[in-house]
């Protein structure tokens, strides 16, 4: 493989690196619990993937404030 003779310009480097950009994620609706997902995947809050329960999801108990003794 040859080596370049002339070095690349700042300006054709940065259009070369303007498709690498992140692009904005692309959110759907879960239409059993109405949060928001990524589409094509099974709910993380209820279980569903296209109105079918796919696994079950237990949610964690919220701590009970512990008592005083007196």
């Amino acid at each position: 493989m040859s080596t370049p003779t002339q070095k690349h310009t700042k300006a054709r480097t940065r259009r070369g690196r303007a498709h690498l950009a992140f692009k904005k994620i692309k959110l759907t609706f879960c239409p059993q619990c109405k949060n928001s997902i990524l589409p094509h995947r099974v709910c993380p809050y209820c279980g569903n993937y296209r109105s079918k329960k796919i696994i079950n999801i237990k949610l964690p108990k919220k701590a009970k404030p512990k008592k005083e003794k007196k």
